[in-house]
């Protein structure tokens, strides 16, 4: 068979950008993939799959219950979808029900996020509180409303001391008996996160499971509350309810448990001295070089407690010319332009030992 990457003409990329689904997300370790290839030789029940599957999730991620979505996006639609079944009395069959109700969630101004669009799909209006500048405890008291289903927080870069913090929301949702969903995708590490929000008394959490967790790409990990995680199971495939279209196969599914069964098991201190030497490796061979400037950035672009490499770039050396220049090379090298600077980032958790050498030597063969 000729079914590869080269026989398509497609290049394989050195990743020091991010764990990017427009780059395929992570790397898969060999044990997650033999898992997912077992899973592909047998029949078997994809309602009880999901319910063992998530059960033993759950047991790993301290939670009540938990769900393997298809990629974290559908868990937002999905959890949204949950809240919204719940205060309408709709069933899988003829969800939303009744369809002129107007259903309402709650998010802070500076959560706001191209992903918020699956809590919009699942059928519900976003409610802004706040600006840019900062949200207040009334700004969300005055935002509930008969038609308020649930808040959603975003946990990430975008996270600011002047918003209305994660403790504050739940304790002020709990009051008016409000669900609150937190999105954090992109939030592992630290691998406590995955009972860390709900601990807190979130009701949901939403992890990607093609990040951090190294494991598919088309899979997702909800976490949460027992009622939830059962009223979202029933909204999603393969029952044909508004989750139909984004079904989980069954070698997401296992391969999702072996991912966060691995993950859980790291040596997460290790792997932080890791990507320090792999910053450490960049800047001083960069630092200095061609009109380089080279220093260490923290926390990451996702805002999770991992290292960068900020690359400062000469003026004659626009940031754009050169991540043009690095994807044209052989091999293809990834890097992210800074927003705000004439540089480029460079992530050490997405290359290999090996790989690091090859981002260095890459940059210094196109600045000479």
């Amino acid at each position: 068979m000729s079914s590869n990457y080269k026989s398509l003409g497609i290049r394989p990329i050195v990743n020091a950008n991010a764990t990017l689904t427009k780059l395929g997300g992570s790397l898969m370790p060999a044990e997650v993939r033999q898992v997912m290839q077992d899973a592909a030789q047998s029949f078997v029940d994809m309602h009880d799959l999901q319910q063992k599957v998530g059960g033993r999730l759950a047991e790993i991620t301290r939670n009540e219950a938990a769900f393997v979505s298809c990629g974290a996006a559908t868990g937002l639609l999905l959890a949204t979808a949950a809240c919204i079944q719940k205060a309408s009395g709709a069933t899988y069959e003829n969800f939303p029900n009744p369809p002129e109700t107007q259903n309402e969630v709650i998010v802070q101004r500076m959560h706001r996020n191209p992903y918020d669009y699956a809590v919009r799909q699942a059928g519900a209006s976003l409610v802004e509180i706040g600006t840019m500048n900062g949200t207040s405890p009334d700004d969300l008291e005055n935002a509930y409303s008969s038609s308020t289903v649930a808040i959603f927080w975003f946990q990430g870069d975008m996270n600011q001391p002047y918003e209305l913090s994660l403790k504050d929301v739940i304790q002020s949702a709990k009051k008016h008996g409000v669900p609150v969903i937190v999105d954090g995708a992109a939030q592992l590490p630290p691998a406590s996160n995955l009972w860390n929000f709900t601990q807190q008394g979130a009701d949901l959490a939403i992890f990607s499971g093609g990040k951090d967790l190294s494991g598919p790409q088309a899979s997702g990990l909800v976490v949460g509350k027992w009622e939830w995680i059962e009223r979202l199971r029933v909204l999603g495939a393969p029952n044909h309810g508004v989750g139909r279209p984004m079904k989980v196969g069954k070698e997401e599914m296992m391969g999702l448990l072996a991912a966060v069964e691995r993950y859980v098991s790291l040596d997460h201190d290790h792997l932080l001295e890791v990507y320090e030497q792999r910053v450490q490796i960049w800047i001083q061979g960069l630092n200095g070089k061609g009109g380089l400037s080279a220093k260490r950035d923290y926390p990451n672009e996702a805002g999770q407690p991992v290292p960068r490499a900020l690359v400062q770039l000469p003026d004659k050396l626009p940031k754009d010319q050169l991540v043009a220049q690095l994807m044209d090379s052989e091999p293809a090298v990834s890097v992210a332009p800074s927003e705000a600077l004439n540089a480029i980032l460079l992530n050490p958790m997405t290359v290999s030992d090996e790989e690091t050498q090859i981002v260095l030597d890459q940059i210094l063969s196109l600045i000479y």
